[in-house]
């Protein structure tokens, strides 16, 4: 049966029944798409979360916006991957929001209640050790855990055809048309053209691909990009370069207003402008790869998206596992928040965010509190989003 894409005016509505579809798949799935509940838990929290430097943050720092990323020559770390709530904040957010995701991920893999408890330990230490002054990459060793191995190896091998075949189902310089991919009008077209004579785009060409200073850049497709929840009524286009005999698959994200929490302090007030200086901040090889710019007088990101670009998902983990990813990607986030601090202020945030330890648990107890009253707030909501769900459905 051929599919027919929707017209612009019909997007939102099929985005928002993809988005409910979704948020009911697991109660892993509903944390991930209803970060605002989170944003909601912490106006109520103040005064119980340690107010830690004003650093930037990644707002929704759940598990599935950290993996493996690739930088401009193909060199490879593990990073946080979507920078759209960033904000200059509280790093305890955070930590707070990653404990939340990954207890989430062990009640989906029907993992005792302990797993949670062990995992708030192990988070605690990766965090704070990413902290101490001299500290390096989080080691990736056996111990790490199957999961992030096996997403990690996986990045290091691929290359543009696996990008190709997942993302646009074939290495022919076309975008198909489909459920994920829709046609574009004659607007959209003609200004993502416009776009790319643009010297942002070109500056962010030039510095991926060294091609473009003999040869150029041809847009060979472009479509709307239906893909995940978090675009929800913004603009979301893929788009095919040619330069020479090479591809580039470009992703053009809108930008809009953080719903995350932020302090008070000066920051840009262009929304892409805002996204990008996050993500050379907290994830410079992602950084490397984008340029804000404008769209239709909206502001938006454009980002070459590499092979070696994944997220992790946690389907079926073992306690191990799980507690030992949970050390290692709060490692990756810490250090994200260390290169933004000097000796002095990583020194005070230590000993603040270590405060208050339990007797029996090696875990801050306003940490422990935090995932308790989260956890149970959403089990509770995404039962309602499910009952509300199928009462749609009838």
């Amino acid at each position: 049966m051929k599919f027919s894409s929707p017209q612009e005016h019909q997007r939102a509505e099929i985005l928002q029944r993809q988005q409910r579809l979704k948020m009911a798949r697991s109660a892993q799935a509903y944390v991930r798409g209803s970060t605002v509940k989170f944003y909601e838990w912490l106006e109520t929290a103040k005064g119980k979360v340690p107010d830690g430097p004003a650093i930037w943050i990644c707002g929704d720092c759940h598990l599935g916006n950290l993996g493996p990323v690739s930088d401009s020559d193909g060199k490879v770390e593990i990073e946080i991957r979507d920078l759209d709530q960033a904000v200059i904040g509280n790093p305890a957010h955070d930590l707070i929001r990653l404990a939340l995701s990954l207890s989430m991920a062990t009640r989906s893999s029907d993992l005792p209640g302990v797993t949670t408890a062990l995992m708030l330990e192990q988070i605690t230490i990766g965090y704070s050790e990413a902290l101490k002054p001299g500290r390096g990459n989080p080691r990736i060793s056996k111990k790490t855990g199957k999961p992030i191995q096996i997403v990690l190896k996986e990045a290091l091998s691929r290359k543009w055809r696996h990008l190709a075949t997942e993302r646009i189902e074939d290495v022919r310089p076309t975008i198909p048309l489909g459920r994920k991919f829709w046609a574009l009008s004659k607007k959209e077209r003609d200004e993502i053209g416009r776009l790319f004579e643009s010297q942002e785009a070109k500056s962010l060409v030039s510095r991926l691909r060294s091609e473009s200073k003999k040869h150029k850049v041809e847009v060979l497709d472009a479509a709307y990009w239906m893909k995940g929840c978090s675009s929800l009524g913004r603009l979301r286009y893929a788009v095919l370069l040619g330069v020479g005999k090479t591809f580039c698959l470009v992703d053009i994200k809108e930008a809009v207003e953080a719903a995350a929490p932020g302090k008070k302090t000066r920051g840009p007030k262009d929304y892409a402008e805002r996204l990008v200086t996050a993500a050379r901040a907290l994830s410079p090889y992602l950084g490397d790869r984008m340029v804000s710019t404008k769209f239709t007088g909206r502001s938006v990101v454009v980002r070459e998206l590499r092979p070696q670009d994944l997220k992790f998902e946690f389907d079926q983990i073992t306690q191990e596992e799980a507690v030992e990813a949970a050390k290692f990607l709060a490692g990756v986030v810490g250090r994200a928040h260390a290169r933004q601090m000097n000796v002095e202020t990583r020194k005070a945030w230590l000993a603040k965010l270590n405060g208050h330890q339990g007797k029996t648990l090696d875990a801050p107890s306003w940490l422990w509190s935090s995932v308790v009253e989260l956890v149970a707030a959403h089990e509770a909501a995404y039962l309602e989003h499910c009952r509300q769900y199928a009462l749609s459905l009838s």
